[in-house]
């Protein structure tokens, strides 16, 4: 449903009001009017307003000092005057107030339509600046995605094809597989890529704060609400919202997230004014959402209106062939200084990374390639580069062994083992090596603390 702009016309003279009310109408403008100050006041209280066409002369008050009050009710709109050839001075007077331009009575329709069609344009502009000076802008011009499996290259023919739609997006799959990227590429392959692309990370912001982030407030709202903000769901009108670590949102805030991706309208805190903005919702989680509103830790009517389809994103020990394709991307655009300009991966190092089983996926590949560029004497990487003296008897499991041959004799017996036998092994002996220390284990992993927790509960290993 397209929003129509809400305009109030503000003059005593009815005849001139109907005049002006059935033009905008007609050019689908939502109009209100009121004859008075008060009558206007009362409409600015309750009700949001795009633009204000202001008498300079009212019965019941002075446009010049009504001016300043409007704009203390409503900072974001936009106030045309309208004045008598004997006022025109005061009208000039109230642009320097902060009004947007004037009109000479009586108007000319066309020259009113134009003004407040560039007054529009003009406020619209000003809110996305204002927003997007408040996030960091990670939308690049060029959208780089490395891959060489079948498995990225089917998911990344899903991800183009649904992207031509505006159906809602689920991702899903694991920490650090890069669901991030896949959701730029939805906003990359739609439409909307001329619009900005919102991230929000539903896991990182307090729960206090996450309703003001989300849909913004107005100023005093709450202790330290100095001025007015534009939310996040604002900031993306008509382009892409990414809801990452949906998972992790407050039920109390997964109601009022609901009600907005129904009706596409919300209020900001502290106000009564309904807002509507027209986003595409794309949303990632490594959660069992399932398992979770089993649990419930969150609403089954907020998952079914997400996921209107949904992306796996796989782990990499079940894409292989993108590891070195991968590292190769990372050590040839990486900008960081660095002691060598240029590094090599050895062959045996290859050789360990494409063994490895990568619990912490692509973000942990990264880390380690990085660690080796640091390490690596002459820009060559071997693998005790990437695994330092301190952790390589964690890469080989030795600390779940008595011995390295027992690590291999067991390999011998059971020459391919599952990826989750391996993955379990590799967890335990890490546990074994901190003696159980779930943070350090964690680091080493290079994944987080809760997803460690969840993953010793899969593999039924909290004993």
């Amino acid at each position: 449903m397209k929003y129509s702009s809400k305009v109030l016309i503000l003059d005593d003279e009815e005849a001139l009001r109907a005049i002006i009310a059935q033009r905008l109408k007609r050019k689908g403008y939502e109009v209100l009017e009121a004859g008075t100050a008060r009558e206007g006041l009362s409409l600015l209280k309750d009700t949001l307003i795009d633009a204000v066409l202001l008498d300079i002369k009212l019965p019941d008050g002075d446009g010049l000092i009504l001016l300043p009050k409007i704009k203390q009710f409503q900072t974001d709109l936009h106030v045309i005057m309208l004045t008598g050839n004997g006022t025109i001075e005061s009208a000039i007077e109230a642009m320097k107030l902060g009004a947007y331009d004037y009109l000479t009575k009586p108007c000319n329709l066309s020259e009113l339509e134009i003004t407040l069609q560039k007054a529009l344009e003009n406020r619209k502009l000003l809110m996305e600046n204002t927003g997007l000076r408040q996030v960091v802008n990670r939308q690049s011009s060029e959208l780089k995605i490395v891959s060489e499996s079948q498995a990225m290259t089917s998911l990344l023919e899903m991800t183009r094809k649904v992207a031509q739609t505006d159906t809602s997006v689920l991702i899903q799959g694991e920490s650090g597989v890069g669901k991030e990227l896949i959701a730029q590429a939805i906003h990359f392959w739609s439409s909307r890529v001329n619009r900005p692309c919102i991230p929000v990370n539903a896991g990182a912001i307090p729960e206090a704060l996450i309703e003001s982030e989300l849909f913004g407030h107005e100023k005093g709202a709450f202790t330290g609400a100095g001025t007015q903000k534009i939310g996040l769901v604002e900031m993306a009108d008509n382009g892409t919202l990414f809801l990452d670590e949906i998972g992790e949102m407050p039920l109390s805030i997964q109601v009022k997230l609901l009600r907005f991706l129904e009706s596409g309208e919300f209020r900001r805190v502290g106000d009564t004014r309904l807002r509507r903005v027209d986003v595409r919702i794309v949303a990632a989680t490594n959660r069992d959402l399932k398992e979770e509103i089993n649990q419930g830790r969150f609403r089954e009517d907020l998952f079914y209106r997400l996921n209107g389809l949904t992306l796996f994103v796989p782990p990499l020990r079940e894409r292989r062939e993108d590891i070195i394709p991968l590292v190769n991307h990372f050590l040839n655009t990486q900008n960081k200084d660095l002691l060598h300009d240029h590094y090599i991966l050895l062959p045996e190092t290859q050789g360990q990374l494409l063994n490895y089983g990568f619990p912490g996926n692509t973000r942990e590949l990264f880390h380690l390639i990085e660690r080796g560029q640091i390490l690596s004497a002459d820009g060559t990487i071997s693998p005790r580069d990437i695994w330092p003296e301190k952790s390589t008897q964690v890469l080989k499991g030795a600390p779940t062994f008595d011995s390295e041959e027992e690590f291999f004799h067991i390999f011998r017996d059971n020459p391919c083992p599952s990826l989750e036998e391996v993955e379990k092994n590799y967890i335990l002996a890490t546990l074994k090596k901190v003696k159980g220390n779930k943070t350090q284990a964690a680091n080493l992993l290079g994944i987080s603390v809760r997803n460690l927790y969840r993953k010793i509960q899969a593999y039924d290993m909290n004993e």
